[in-house]
């Protein structure tokens, strides 16, 4: 696999969040102050993606007000251009989290609907110019969760992209919440829009979301049973990336990766990772290691073992976004290590 970053910029569309956070994983009914971070599954892939040295485009639309202003910063903060991210008037989608710790998960309680970005017209967003002379797409599953404008929004993504020639990353990113606030029908849309992607990042019980049926295998069987039910079914699919994770407790998991290519697939080890400050946008962070790996010619065990690489930093970093440089994923070691002096 080169080194070598191509001058071909990556895009990825998606919304940009707040996310609202009581200090210290205290309960939302015991919080005086909240902290604040900028985020959004795409957002998050975006900002590791230039921490690593690519190119890297965002299209959206954030609200016209301050706001707006202090998540385009956050973005540009991480390298990336926001040339392409739209302005509006309304409000900036918002998510609450209560910190989990020990045997208490965190939860996660959204307020999102009618955001500037949910209520955006398709083509009030230049995808075009965004995707001219791009190497990638990436976008994902939670837009067209958002309601029947965001579907329209993701297929007018998808739909540029297919004009340009530009492949697609598709995040799957089910969020049950999101689809279950409206009529919705995630397996019809969201089976359309894979249908448009070269690379998907999702596991056997996406696939099974996808395609309507369950697999009956365990471990590495089930994922390749499932990965080739998604390739005879998506025929411009060529890699499926997933991890497993393994709950011990809230600050203690252990976490592997797979990748599935049309000829065959791998997956790594099992890595323990303790002592986490942060679950939030790990999976964002296996994506674009997933993608870095992808650009830059790696093969199944690169994207595998560079995507969980990634993702296990991440789990050591506050906030949304994994801003760890490249050669922090060069040097990653599961053991951990000494200071760097």
């Amino acid at each position: 696999m080169t080194s070598a970053i191509t001058g071909a910029p990556i895009v990825c569309f998606g919304e940009l969040l707040f996310r609202l956070t009581p200090p210290a994983s205290q309960l939302m009914v015991q919080a005086d102050t909240l902290d604040l971070a900028v985020g959004g599954a795409e957002a998050n892939v975006a900002a590791a993606l230039a921490s690593l040295g690519h190119p890297v485009r965002f299209a959206g639309l954030v609200a016209d007000n301050a706001l707006g202003d202090r998540a385009v910063a956050a973005l540009r903060g991480a390298g990336v251009d926001t040339h392409f991210l739209a302005r509006a008037p309304g409000r900036m989608g918002l998510y609450f989290m209560e910190s989990g710790s020990g045997p208490r998960p965190s939860h996660i309680t959204y307020d999102r609907a009618g955001s500037a970005f949910a209520e955006a017209a398709a083509d009030g967003i230049d995808f075009t110019g965004a995707l001219d002379g791009a190497r990638l797409l990436h976008c994902g599953g939670i837009t067209p969760a958002l309601g029947p404008n965001g579907i329209d929004l993701a297929r007018a993504a998808m739909a540029a992209a297919a004009a340009a020639g530009v492949p697609v990353c598709f995040d799957g990113n089910y969020r049950g919440q999101l689809w279950s606030a409206w009529n919705s029908d995630p397996r019809t849309v969201l089976a359309e829009l894979v249908g448009g992607a070269t690379i998907l990042i999702g596991n056997h019980r996406d696939i099974s979301l996808l395609l309507g049926k369950t697999f009956s295998g365990d471990g590495e069987d089930r994922r390749r049973e499932a990965a080739e039910a998604a390739f005879a079914a998506f025929s411009r699919l060529e890699v499926i990336a997933s991890t497993a994770r393994h709950l011990v407790t809230s600050d203690h998991h252990r976490v592997a990766a797979r990748v599935d290519l049309r000829g065959g697939g791998y997956q790594s080890e099992e890595i323990a990772i303790t002592g986490i400050v942060e679950r939030i946008g790990t999976g964002d962070a296996f994506a674009a290691g997933v993608i870095d790996a992808w650009a830059r010619g790696g093969d199944a065990r690169a994207m595998a073992e560079n995507g969980l690489a990634l993702s296990a930093l991440k789990h050591t970093i506050p906030g949304d976004m994994c801003l760890a440089g490249r050669a922090a994923l060069d040097g990653f070691s599961a053991l951990g290590g000494d200071v760097r002096r």
